[in-house]
């Protein structure tokens, strides 16, 4: 707010400055020494008196005092025009300030509430990874917490099962790599299965990819597939993971080049190792074959915000707001399609 009283006896100083020098005829030093006197007191009291609209910002009221005294000495070198000039930039240069800070920090609504997350399942799953880190809670009961992860899909379980690894008890320690490990052996059997299948497969049709080899090869690029979404496979054997499935991924696609389901995943897979161009390609052809595009458009904006190509993304995620999307999604197409 403005002070009155500091306006007032400005405004006041200035005009007995000039009235000093009617009074004194003019042509006297004495005339000249009360006019400097009196207009470098109305500068000052000006300066004063327009300090709270220089600077509003916290962190920058160290630059105000610097501020004043440019602004006392612009009124004071300046007669007349600097005194309603020192006004008009003040009062500009805060209208300025004023309209950017709000639109630096304009508020965005909050999320709809996910009703899918009201299941009692779901509540536990939430929690339970605080109820696990809490060294407070006694451990018999966190290790009846880690073995009901058992029932629970890999995708959630193993970032637990792994956090638990550095847990101060060991006895929870063994029970989380026992469950990793009993998840792992499992995949990998299956894999072993599933090349044997595909051996006896490649022998009884001769070498040729046909109708028994190609599904032994379908079926290992989602055994390495889920090796990956569990995250069971880290460093290196994640690497060797991704570059299974896509080979195998790769064997179906050569004799069913539609099929649209290995064509997102052998987008997902070159994303993984990198490839921008090959995923975007796989992703634009599985849109093409017809696959919905609630379950490629994600991964396309995921893409292209990586690349940092935000009005691409912002175009993409606007084509979802009228299709029927996972809950969990919907809050990211709202925020993409606001103006």
């Amino acid at each position: 707010m403005i002070n009155v009283k500091l306006a007032l006896s400005a405004l006041l100083a200035e005009i007995a400055s000039w009235s000093s020098l009617w009074l004194l005829h003019n042509h006297s030093d004495a005339a000249l020494f009360s006019y400097l006197a009196v207009h470098a007191l109305a500068s000052v009291l000006l300066a004063l008196c327009l300090s709270p609209f220089l600077v509003s910002e916290a962190d920058a009221r160290r630059q105000r005092l610097p501020l004043v005294a440019l602004m006392a000495l612009l009124s004071y070198a300046v007669p007349i025009a600097g005194f309603f000039g020192s006004v008009i930039a003040t009062v500009a240069l805060h209208r300025r300030s004023g309209v950017a800070a709000h639109k630096q920090f304009s508020s965005l609504p909050l999320p709809e509430f996910d009703p899918h997350q009201q299941a009692s399942s779901s509540r536990r799953q939430v929690g339970l990874q605080s109820f696990l880190a809490n060294q407070a809670v006694p451990v018999p009961l966190r290790m009846r917490s880690l073995a009901a992860l058992s029932h629970v899909s890999g995708r959630i379980a193993s970032p637990m099962l792994r956090m638990a690894l550095s847990d101060s008890s060991d006895d929870l320690r063994l029970l989380a790599y026992s469950m990793l490990d009993a998840k792992e052996r499992q995949l990998s059997q299956s894999i072993h299965q599933e090349l044997q299948a595909l051996e006896h497969a490649r022998a009884a049709e001769g070498g040729e990819a046909g109708p028994r080899s190609l599904q032994a090869a379908w079926a290992l690029s989602d055994l390495y597939w889920e090796l990956i979404y569990q995250g069971s496979a880290q460093g290196d054997v994640r690497d060797h993971a991704i570059k299974q499935s896509l080979h195998y991924c790769d064997q179906v696609l050569a004799q069913r080049p539609d099929t649209v389901l290995l064509l997102l995943r052998k987008g997902r897979l070159l994303h993984l190792l990198a490839d921008s161009d090959g995923a975007q390609s796989c992703y634009q052809r599985a849109l093409g074959l017809g696959l919905p595009a609630a379950r490629v458009i994600p991964y396309q904006a995921e893409l292209l915000f990586e690349q940092r190509q935000f009005a691409k993304v912002k175009e993409l995620m606007r084509r979802l707001e009228n299709q029927q999307v996972l809950p969990r999604l919907r809050p990211c197409v709202q925020y993409w399609s606001a103006p």
